[in-house]
C-alpha cells in the first residue's frame, strides 16, 4: 500500500498525459481526463495524509535497491500536505482550463503539458534523492516553457525565453551543486547526506555548496534578486497557465529550499541564517514595491507572488519548528489566495474585456458575486482578519519574536500594509469605480454563460478554502507544528529512509 501510495501520483499524471494525446482532436475530452487525473490526485493526496497522520514516514526502494544506492521515494507530513495541496490546485486549475483554452491551444498538446507537469510537480515532492529532485525540475521547466509559450503571442515568446534562461542557469547551478556534493559526500540520498556531511571536515566547501542550492532553489522559488523572470513572464499567456503556474512552480522552490536546508545543512544554520534572513527581507520588500508600481491586475499578483516568497523564506530562516510551520501555513494559503485572484482576473477579463486596471470598473455594482470572491482572496492575501492570511503572518510574527529576530518582524508588518495597498488599489479601480464608459452590450449574456459558471467554480473553491483555513486555524496550525517538528529533528526521516532507530 505505501509503495502504491508513492508511485502513483508519478505514474497517474503519465497515464492521463498519454490517454489525452490519444484523443488530442477532442478538447473536451482531454479536459475531462485531466479533471479526472486531477480528482484521483486528491484522492491519492488525502490516502498519504492519512498513512503519515501520526508523523510516521513512509519509503519505498525502487527495483529494490536499497538506500542509499537506488532511487528512494519518501514521504512525511511535509511531502504528504504538499501533494495534497498541489493536487487541489491542478484540480481547479483544470476545471478553469475546461472553459477557457481554446481547441488550437488543446491541439498543439495543452493537456499532455498539463498532466506532465503535475507528474513533474509530485515527484519532487516525493523524491528521496538530489539527483532526482533535479530530474523532477527539469520536467517542470520544459513542460512549463511549452505552456508559457503556447499560442505564440509575442508577448509569450519574451516571457517565456526570459523564463527558461534564468531558470536552465539555476538548473546549470544546481547541477553544478550536486556534482559536488557528490565528491564530498559520495551520495546523493538526502537521508544518508543529512549524516556524511555532519563529517566532512572542510566546512567551507559546505557552505559554497549550500549557497549554490540557495541560488539554484531560489531561482525557481523567485527569491531577490533572481526573481526578474516571473513579473515577466506570468501575465503573458492564458488566465489559466497564469494561476497553474502562480499555485505551483514557485512553490516547488520553497519546498526544496525547506527542505534541502532543514535536512542537509541543518548543523550550518548560524552561517545561512542572516544570509536567509536578508533574502527573505529584501524579496518581500522588492516584490510588493514593485506590485504597487503596476497598474495591469496580472502583473499586480505576479510582483505579489515575489513578496508572498518572502515571507515563507522568513520562516524557514528561523530553524524552530514554529518557523517551519507558519512557513508551510503561508504556503498553503498563499497557494490558495494567489490562484483565486489570478482566476478572478480572467473572470474580470471575460467580463470587461481587459486587465489595464485603468480601463475596469463597476464589478461591484454589477457582477457581486465576482466582487466577494475577489474579496476574500485579496484581502486575505493581506492578512486581513479572520481570513487566513492574519494567522499565517501572526504565526510568523511570534516566530520571529521567539527567536528575536525583530527587525524581520518589523519589515513584514510593513510589507502587510503595502500588500493592503495593492488589493484596495485593485478594488478601487476594478471594482468600485464606475466602468469608464456604458458597459459592453453583451456583459450581462455574458455574465450569465454557462462557461462563466464553471469559470467561477476554481475561485470559490480557493475563497471557501481561504476562509475555511482561517476558521480552522487552531487545528490546522496543530497539524502544522508536527510537520515543522519533523522538519526540525530530521532523525525520523533518516532512520525511515536508511533503516535503523532514530537518533
Amino acid at each position: 500500500m505505501d509503495d502504491a501510495l508513492l508511485i502513483l501520483p508519478m505514474l497517474v499524471p503519465l497515464l492521463f498525459a498519454c490517454l489525452a494525446i490519444a484523443v488530442l482532436r477532442w478538447r473536451h475530452v482531454q479536459a475531462a481526463l485531466t479533471i479526472l487525473n486531477a480528482a484521483i490526485l486528491i484522492g491519492l493526496g488525502i490516502a498519504l495524509m492519512v498513512v503519515v497522520w501520526d508523523e510516521r514516514v513512509i519509503v519505498t526502494q525502487v527495483a529494490d535497491w536499497p538506500a542509499p544506492f537506488g532511487i528512494t521515494l519518501v514521504a512525511d507530513l511535509f511531502s504528504a500536505i504538499m501533494v495534497l495541496l498541489a493536487a487541489i490546485v491542478g484540480f481547479s486549475a483544470a476545471i478553469y482550463s475546461a472553459a477557457t483554452i481554446d481547441d488550437r491551444r488543446a491541439l498543439y498538446g495543452y493537456y499532455p503539458l498539463f498532466n506532465i507537469l503535475l507528474m513533474g510537480v509530485m515527484g519532487a515532492f516525493l523524491t528521496g534523492d538530489l539527483f532526482n529532485l533535479y530530474v523532477w525540475f527539469e520536467v517542470l521547466l520544459i513542460s512549463s516553457f511549452v505552456l508559457l509559450g503556447l499560442g505564440g503571442t509575442r508577448a509569450q515568446m519574451e516571457g517565456a525565453i526570459k523564463y527558461v534562461v534564468l531558470n536552465l542557469l539555476s538548473s546549470i547551478i544546481f547541477l553544478t551543486g550536486v556534482g559536488l556534493v557528490y565528491g564530498m559526500a559520495g551520495t546523493l540520498n538526502m537521508a544518508d547526506l543529512a549524516v556524511r556531511l555532519r563529517d566532512v571536515e572542510d566546512e567551507g566547501l559546505v557552505l559554497v555548496v549550500s549557497m549554490l542550492f540557495l541560488v539554484a532553489f531560489g531561482v525557481k522559488a523567485a527569491v531577490f534578486p533572481v526573481f526578474s523572470w516571473l513579473p515577466a513572464s506570468y501575465h503573458t499567456p492564458p488566465v489559466a497557465v497564469s494561476a497553474l503556474f502562480a499555485g505551483l512552480l514557485t512553490k516547488v522552490g520553497v519546498y526544496a529550499l525547506i527542505r534541502v536546508f532543514s535536512l542537509l545543512f541543518a548543523e550550518d544554520q548560524a552561517h545561512v541564517q542572516d544570509v536567509l534572513i536578508w533574502v527573505a527581507g529584501f524579496t518581500m520588500v522588492t516584490g510588493v514595491l514593485g506590485a504597487a508600481a503596476q497598474n495591469e491586475f496580472r502583473r499586480i499578483l505576479s510582483f505579489h507572488i515575489v513578496s508572498q516568497i518572502g515571507y515563507m523564506v522568513m520562516g524557514l530562516a528561523f530553524f524552530t519548528p514554529l518557523g517551519y510551520a507558519a512557513a508551510i501555513y503561508f504556503v498553503a494559503h498563499n497557494m490558495f489566495a494567489k490562484t483565486g485572484l489570478f482566476i478572478v482576473s480572467g473572470l474580470s477579463h471575460r467580463l470587461l474585456g481587459s486587465f489595464e486596471l485603468k480601463k475596469l470598473g463597476g464589478l461591484a455594482k454589477h457582477s457581486p458575486e465576482v466582487t466577494l470572491l475577489f474579496f476574500l482572496c485579496a484581502f486575505s492575501l493581506a492578512g486581513l482578519p479572520p481570513l487566513a492570511g492574519f494567522f499565517g503572518k501572526f504565526a510568523l510574527a511570534r516566530a520571529g519574536f521567539e527567536a528575536e529576530h525583530y527587525i524581520i518582524v518589523g519589515v513584514s508588518l510593513a510589507v502587510g500594509l503595502f500588500t493592503m495597498y495593492s488589493m484596495t488599489k485593485i478594488w478601487a479601480e476594478a471594482f468600485w469605480k464606475p466602468y469608464p464608459a456604458e458597459l459592453p452590450g453583451d456583459f450581462q449574456v455574458r455574465r450569465r454563460q454557462p462557461g462563466m459558471l464553471v469559470m467561477t467554480i476554481p475561485a470559490v473553491i480557493f475563497a471557501a478554502l481561504g476562509v475555511a483555513m482561517g476558521v480552522a486555524a487552531g487545528p490546522v496550525f496543530e497539524l502544522l507544528e508536527r510537520a515543522g517538528e519533523q522538519l526540525a529533528d530530521p532523525s525520523g526521516y533518516i532512520a525511515a529512509v536508511l533503516g535503523g532507530e532514530p537518533e
